[in-house]
C-alpha cells in the first residue's frame, strides 16, 4: 500500500493526523474493459472537511468519486481493484451492502436532476422507500433548512420541483441527499451548470454543510477548489500527481506538473 509520506508533505501529514479519515482510497485502479481510467490512486478524505478532486477533462475525476459509493456498479464492464474504505470497512467487500453504502455516502450530480414530483415528495421519497418510520414532514423541513432552501419553498411544497430555478433544483437535490441522513456527501461538479449567483449560494452552503458532513467535490474550476476545499487531490491521466492541503497544492506544489496545471499552463 502507498504510504502517506509518498504523496503528501509533512505539513499535510500533521494536519491529517488531527482528524480521522472517513473515506480512504488505497491503491485504487478502475478499468472499463481494457481501458484504465484510474491507476493506483491513494488518498484520504478527512472527516468534516472538504476534499476537492481536480484535474483536466478525462483524467478520471468523476470515475473516482463515483467509486466512493459504488455508483460504478451500474456501468457495464467497470472493474474496481484496490481498497475503498468507509470508516475502515472495505465498501467493495462481498458482504458489504451497496444500498447501505449509498445511504451513508450520498451523491449530488453535475446537473440538477429532481424527480418529476412535488418538492415535498422529492425529499421524502428516499427515506420512505428505505423504511423511515419517523416524522416525515419534520425530516423534509430539516433537510430543506440544511440545504438553505426552506425559506424559499416552505409555502409551495406541493408544487412541482421542476418549476424551481436551476440553483434551487440543485439545492433541492442536496436536500434529497441529506434526507437519507448520510455522513458523507459526494458532489460531482455541482455548480458547473449554474449561473454565478447560484454557484455562490452552493459554495456558501458547502461551508455550512461541512460542520455536519464530510464532503468530497469534483470540480474543473480551480478557483472554486481553492475557495472551498481544505484538501486537494490532483489527478492527471488517471494517476494521482499530488495530494495535500489546498493552500499547499495551489501555492507550494511539490510536483512540477501540479504547478503547471494550477498556473494554467495546461488543462
Amino acid at each position: 500500500m502507498m504510504e502517506l509520506a509518498e504523496y503528501s508533505t509533512a505539513e499535510t501529514k500533521a494536519r491529517l493526523a488531527e482528524t480521522a479519515p472517513i473515506l480512504e482510497a488505497r491503491d485504487v485502479s478502475i478499468h472499463y474493459g481494457a481501458k484504465t481510467a484510474i491507476d493506483n490512486v491513494s488518498f484520504l478524505a478527512p472527516e468534516h472537511r472538504i476534499t476537492a478532486i481536480i484535474g483536466p477533462s478525462g483524467c478520471g475525476k468523476s470515475t473516482l468519486i463515483r467509486a466512493f459509493n459504488r455508483m460504478n456498479d451500474f456501468i457495464q464492464g467497470a472493474q474496481v481493484s484496490g481498497g475503498i474504505l468507509y470508516r475502515g470497512i472495505d465498501i467493495y467487500a462481498p458482504d458489504t451492502d451497496p444500498v447501505e453504502v449509498r445511504r451513508r455516502v450520498g451523491m449530488v450530480f453535475q446537473k440538477p436532476n429532481p424527480f418529476p414530483k412535488s418538492i415535498f415528495k422529492n425529499v421524502a421519497w428516499g427515506p420512505i422507500i428505505n423504511g423511515f418510520k419517523g416524522d416525515v414532514p419534520g425530516l423534509v423541513e430539516s433537510s430543506l433548512k440544511k440545504a438553505a432552501l426552506w425559506e424559499e419553498v416552505s409555502d409551495r411544497l406541493d408544487e412541482s420541483a421542476l418549476a424551481l430555478s436551476g440553483g434551487q433544483q440543485q439545492r433541492l437535490c442536496i436536500a434529497r441527499a441529506l434526507a437519507l441522513q448520510p455522513e458523507v456527501i459526494l458532489m460531482d461538479e455541482p455548480a458547473s451548470a449554474l449561473d454565478p449567483v447560484s454557484t455562490a449560494r452552493i459554495e456558501d452552503l458547502l461551508f455550512e454543510l461541512k460542520e455536519r458532513y464530510t464532503i468530497v467535490i469534483v470540480t474543473h474550476n480551480m478557483q472554486q477548489a481553492a475557495r472551498v476545499s481544505d484538501f486537494t487531490a490532483f489527478l492527471d491521466m488517471g494517476k494521482l500527481v499530488e495530494f495535500g492541503e489546498t493552500d499547499q497544492v495551489f501555492t507550494r506544489p511539490k510536483e512540477k506538473r501540479t504547478e503547471d496545471y494550477v498556473s494554467g499552463r495546461f488543462g
